[in-house]
């Protein structure tokens, strides 16, 4: 490490503007190695691929892909709530303002397997050009570090910014999400829960008499604790989820092959390749969760090999999981019986319920869903504590939030932070239809990644890579316009929500970053 320790004597200002001043790679990696921030390296490819499956396959494996087949048709109830892409194209087709807020999506009925293997395409753009910066930029802070590496502070700030609000609010809605279901399931076994302490207080626009969500802070507090206990025993939990989500999922597999009707896989594609391409807009959001894995980045024993493989296997299982889960539901019952009701709220479960399945294997995955709320829960209160470890070892974040405790060599004040920023709002709020900030957060990050790609290989073409983007700047330029045009698919409210959360971030760059980075301090010793 002492050829890559020389540069990081003194900061290099690649631009006289202080906001496009990007941060030395070499200085990066020399900063990783501060004694007083220096994190333990334990986890090894098999554990990076199981936090990406825990981050990727949720409980919606179980409930998107039935509702995803069956097609959905509605009317926006205003325009803050139609989807951009929908707005231009309805209005340009029907010429009037209230056309435009009709909204719908073709059936794509069996084909749905397609746009699973579809958006796997799509996002493996994305997920290439997150392999080759982790291999080279080893570093805590995922998109944020890449982009103060090669885009400049601003941009670090506002991806860093952006993907704070991606964390918090997706946590919110899976914590929301758990206490209901764990909640409901509980029900089933005659443990009834009272209603007061068990569910949001504030929920679709009014007060629901609730005192407090206490299961949705409880199982945010447990996991802060195993967090800060300890990467590895963080993994180990986690590898325990994956595995019984899996064991879930291939019970289905099983059970419902053994229920398949053939003739409910014809018409395959009721809606032709429309249908396949418009499933996929809606299944794309299940695969989100990928890049979570490259926040993991400096606990990795060996990163520039590693921290690719973890990236790229945990997509190609998910794929694979999700294809099959596919195929086998929607031939155990028609594409259509997913429309409305119980048949779309629990595809899985309906199915099984509606063949006869044992009671034995819907407790199973029952088991399975949950497990994967909460293996999704433990993943991202991970990387967002190590997103805020990075900016605040940047400056642009107080101190406090990179302080390593000094046993268990974990960013403590960060993860426990990031407990009630997460916890104490799931416990007040159902955040409903805002959980989709998660989304355009993602997918924004993922753009400014893979340009990230385009610019590095432009300005630093010698630099080693152990992991290199095929087709660059071909493959890098596909994930920028597959991932722009799904932003176009979230609603007028979604894009006005995150405009006005980047304003606020804005304002506090200015009064109080953009004086703390260390390129604010280097230009006051001039």
């Amino acid at each position: 490490m002492a050829e890559l320790s020389r540069p990081s004597a003194k900061t290099v200002h690649t631009s006289p503007n202080q906001l496009f001043c990007c941060k030395s790679i070499d200085k990066l990696i020399s900063e990783a190695d501060d004694p007083q921030h220096r994190l333990k390296k334990t986890l090894g490819p098999w554990s990076l691929t199981a936090l990406g499956i825990g981050a990727i396959i949720g409980s919606g494996i179980f409930v998107l892909t039935g509702t995803a087949a069956a097609g959905e048709y509605f009317e926006a109830p205003s325009i803050l709530h139609a989807q951009v892409m929908d707005l231009i194209f309805n209005f340009l087709r029907t010429g009037s303002t209230a056309g435009a807020l009709m909204h719908g999506r073709p059936a794509a009925g069996p084909s749905i397997a397609i746009s699973f293997l579809l958006v796997a395409v799509a996002c493996s753009f994305a997920g290439l050009c997150y392999a080759e910066l982790a291999s080279m930029i080893p570093i805590a802070g995922s998109a944020y570090t890449y982009s103060y590496a090669t885009l400049g502070e601003i941009f670090a700030w506002i991806i860093g910014w952006d993907l704070i609000l991606e964390y918090v609010v997706s946590n919110v809605a899976v914590a929301v999400g758990f206490s209901g279901y764990a909640t409901a399931q509980l029900a089933v076994f005659g443990i009834n829960l009272p209603d007061k302490w068990t569910s949001p207080v504030w929920a679709a626009g009014h007060w629901t008499g609730a005192f407090f969500n206490v299961p949705a802070f409880l199982i945010v507090f447990l996991l802060t604790l195993l967090l800060v206990r300890g990467v590895r025993e963080s993994a180990e939990a986690n590898n325990v989820m994956v595995i019984i989500k899996i064991g879930a999922i291939l019970t289905f597999l099983v059970v419902g092959g053994m229920l398949v009707h053939p003739a409910n896989w014809k018409p395959f594609a009721p809606s032709g390749f429309a249908g396949i391409v418009t499933g996929g807009a809606i299944v794309f959001f299940t695969y989100i969760g990928f890049d979570s894995v490259s926040t993991a980045a400096e606990e990795c024993k060996d990163p520039q090999r590693d921290l690719p493989f973890g990236i790229i296997a945990s997509l190609v299982v998910c794929t694979v999981l999700y294809v099959g889960v596919a195929v086998v539901l929607l031939g155990m019952l028609k594409y259509t019986t997913f429309v409305s009701g119980k048949a779309a709220e629990a595809p899985v479960a309906y199915a099984l319920a509606e063949l006869g399945a044992r009671p034995l294997f819907r407790s199973i995955i029952v088991v399975g869903a949950l497990m994967g709320m909460i293996s999704s829960l433990l993943v991202f209160q991970y990387g967002q504590a190590r997103i805020w470890y990075a900016m605040s070892r940047d400056g642009l974040l107080p101190k406090l939030f990179s302080a390593v405790h000094p046993k268990f060599k974990t960013p403590h004040w960060s993860t426990w932070i990031a407990c009630f920023a997460v916890g104490l709002p799931a416990g007040v709020v159902d955040i409903g239809d805002a959980a989709d900030l998660s989304n355009i957060g993602t997918l924004f990050a993922f753009v400014l990644v893979s340009l990230g790609v385009i610019l590095l290989r432009r300005r630093q073409p010698d630099r080693p890579r152990s992991f290199r983007v095929p087709f660059v700047p071909w493959f890098p330029l596909a994930s920028i316009v597959l991932c722009g045009g799904l932003m176009t698919g979230l609603t007028v409210i979604t894009w006005l929500r995150f405009v006005v959360w980047l304003a606020i971030g804005l304002c506090i760059y200015l009064f109080y970053s953009r004086h703390h980075s260390e390129f604010a301090r280097t230009l006051s010793e001039r």
